[in-house]
């Protein structure tokens, strides 16, 4: 493989090339590695276990759960992804640092779904661990680079160490005091990008600073949708060898399989494409990282593991009643999905995507009758509604990508 290396600066200066450093603006800076894929397999289990766990506690408690550890899980992946785009996954320091992640992140995964009973300490240290042990491992092989960067990351630091102490305590503690902390933890993870991860004395980072390299930093969020899509797969899939096969259980699976295939389309054949025209030729790729992939994409996450869920409970009883928990997942699942491509197309484009707007609004519509339809025919709807959208939007997105020329977007950014 071609040798990577990454010239920084430092007080003007450029500082030692080194291995240790992911290069930038060659065709192989945004090449993902193969170690970052096998350590993704950690997340795929995270993702089936989130699914499950909300299977098992089907109710509104379990909601509020599946939203807070959905929130972890991802929030554990985006963090290493961003430090994955400045560090050379190549180098020997780097991929024992990941694969130390990886043995963290199983046990986090394994825990997940007892995370509010007798393996909440598990889960609480393992996730401490893994942010806390991650960004100091970053500030340490920070010292050889940019000032500014590695003072980000004693400021990224100080902020997880503080959420860190709300995860164990949380770990410790029972019930609604265990949500309380962790809640509170989640809030101080989420606040901070927002603020520049500011600190007393050290100031905030400018958005500047994050020099992302921004065909990887796509690459690397459109390769957790697939985990997540493949979940939603391998769910349909466990789910339907299970049934008897018979009409009404082929064309469940076969609308389910459609909607799960409308929203790949819709990602990549709008969403992504859109993403990295944009993010490549911006003038502040950090702004766009931290923004459109870093919060929007929780959304999108979070919309495809609640299509597991739906589809599986479709699956079971495709001609049975709806009531008013199976509705709601079977709605918001893909309203989270079209709200999330909304945003970040807000974001990245400074436009709102009438296909995702209008499927929204139709999707609303539907809601309104919803109790009255079948799991069969309100899935149905829903995967005609996500394939309407992905036809639509891949129009729109190339018109929108030959439209704006990239010399002006970078000026605009």
């Amino acid at each position: 493989m071609e040798e990577r290396i990454y010239k920084v600066q430092n007080n003007g200066k450029q500082s030692t090339p080194s291995m240790l450093f992911r290069s930038r603006g060659n065709h192989d800076s945004g090449k993902v590695s193969f170690i970052e894929l096998f350590f993704d397999l950690i997340f795929v289990f995270a993702v089936t276990q989130l699914s499950h766990s909300f299977l098992e506690n089907f109710t509104m408690e379990g909601a509020v759960r599946l939203a807070l550890i959905t929130m972890a899980v991802w929030w554990a992946w985006i963090f290493t992804a961003w430090v994955i785009n400045w560090l050379n996954p190549d180098s020997r320091p780097v991929r024992l640092m990941l694969v130390a992640l990886m043995l963290v992140g199983l046990i986090m995964s394994s825990s997940i779904t007892q995370a509010f009973e007798h393996t909440g300490l598990y889960f609480g240290v393992a996730y401490a661990l893994f942010q806390v042990g991650r960004t100091a491992f970053t500030v340490w092989m920070m010292r050889g680079g940019a000032d500014e960067l590695r003072i980000n990351f004693i400021r990224i630091l100080g902020w997880l160490t503080l959420s860190g102490v709300f995860w164990v305590g949380g770990g410790f503690m029972h019930d609604s005091w265990r949500l309380a902390l962790w809640i509170i933890a989640l809030v101080i993870e989420y606040l901070s990008p927002s603020m520049g991860f500011w600190m007393p004395r050290l100031g905030r980072t400018p958005t500047q600073v994050w020099n992302v390299e921004g065909s990887h930093m796509a690459e690397r969020c459109g390769l957790f949708i697939i985990i997540a899509l493949g979940e939603s797969i391998l769910v349909t899939g466990s789910t339907f060898v299970k049934l008897e096969w018979d009409i009404e259980t082929l064309g469940s699976f076969a609308v389910a399989f459609i909607g799960t295939v409308a929203m790949w389309w819709i990602y990549f054949e709008s969403l992504a494409k859109t993403g990295h025209h944009y993010i490549a030729h911006s003038s502040d790729p950090g702004r766009v990282a931290r923004s459109a992939y870093t919060y929007t994409h929780l959304l999108l996450v979070a919309g495809i593991i609640l299509t597991a869920v739906a589809n599986e409970l479709m699956l079971s009883h495709p001609f049975g009643h709806v009531d008013g928990g199976m509705a709601a997942v079977m709605l918001v699942a893909p309203a989270l999905y079209l709200l999330g491509n909304i945003l970040f197309m807000r974001i990245v484009a400074d436009v709102v995507p009438m296909p995702s707007l209008v499927g929204l609004i139709v999707l609303a519509g539907i809601g309104v009758f919803a109790r009255e339809l079948t799991p069969f025919v309100l899935c149905l709807s829903t995967s005609a509604v996500l394939t309407a959208v992905s036809i639509w939007g891949s129009a729109h997105a190339n018109r929108l990508c030959s439209r704006i020329p990239q010399a002006a977007h970078a000026q605009k950014s």
